[in-house]
């Protein structure tokens, strides 16, 4: 077993598992001293099905897997040098990078998932740039109340709603002018609607 996957039963696996993560620390020292690709060859024809096989497991979804098992193993050529062979073996640190990017992988689901439409949440901040004739008096009052409720919103929160809704940006733009995860931008997008909402129901 190889962190509870199966290996295959086939000749290239006969060697016993101390012997294979000898092997396999060599040739990670190799990709990461002369970035040889013959051993990294190795190394990808080794974990590559293990990986798949848990990702699948973990995922349930072959694309998802397959983009698992890509970015781990680009992960184990870029970051080959990081590897230390008195702290683990080779499986445990390329079965370590592989979870990290299963989380990660997770998380950008779950964000997607959860980024509603803003106009759904809190429709009548994307009216603020409509010509003020054509606004009911009730709704401009209500503009108002946005105006002046606006400035009680943490800096951050309100940064980014000044970005998207004055100055037009999209959520990735704010996040590269902001030099933070576009992640981040989304949640404090939708905390800040959510207070602007509730502010305004407090209001009433």
């Amino acid at each position: 077993m190889l962190v509870g996957i199966a290996l295959e039963n086939n000749k290239s696996n006969t060697s016993k598992p101390k012997e294979c993560a000898n092997e396999m620390s060599q040739y990670l020292v190799a990709v990461a001293s002369e970035r040889c690709k013959r051993s990294y060859a190795k190394i990808f024809g080794y974990f590559a099905p293990r990986l798949r096989s848990y990702a699948l497991k973990q995922m349930g979804n072959e694309a998802l897997a397959m983009e698992l098992v890509q970015d781990t193993m680009s992960n184990v050529w870029q970051k080959a040098h990081l590897f230390n062979v008195e702290k683990g073996s080779p499986s445990t640190w390329i079965f370590t990078i592989a979870r990290n990017i299963r989380f990660d992988m997770l998380r950008k689901l779950q964000n997607r998932k959860e980024d509603i439409c803003s106009d759904d949440l809190w429709p009548i901040l994307c009216e603020t740039t409509a010509d003020q004739n054509e606004i009911p008096l009730d709704e401009q009052v209500t503009l108002e109340q946005v105006g002046q409720l606006f400035n009680h919103l943490p800096d951050k929160q309100r940064s980014v709603i000044e970005a998207i809704y004055i100055d037009g940006k999209s959520q990735q733009e704010v996040a590269d002018q902001l030099s933070i995860p576009l992640g981040t931008v989304k949640s404090r997008t939708r905390l800040a609607l959510q207070r602007l909402k509730d502010m305004l129901e407090d209001h009433d």
